[in-house]
């Protein structure tokens, strides 16, 4: 193992087991199912000077951000 506190031998464990692949199946099924659609962008109110400035340097190039 690599681990220094695991141990390779499990069968002493009593506590539910987890199928990651199992687990990551349901999650993306859960979060299909209630759809959040896209987060709020960033309002920026606390963005520090630098930032302010490379946002603004980007959006004067004609990129966007």
């Amino acid at each position: 193992m690599a681990s220094r506190t695991s141990k390779a031998d499990t069968k002493d464990w009593t506590g539910p087991r987890l199928n990651h692949a199992d687990y990551a199946a349901r999650l993306a099924a859960r979060r299909a199912q209630i759809d959040p659609g896209e987060p709020p962008r960033n309002a920026g109110t606390r963005r520090t000077p630098s930032k302010r400035a490379l946002l603004k340097a980007i959006e004067e190039s004609g990129g966007t951000w």
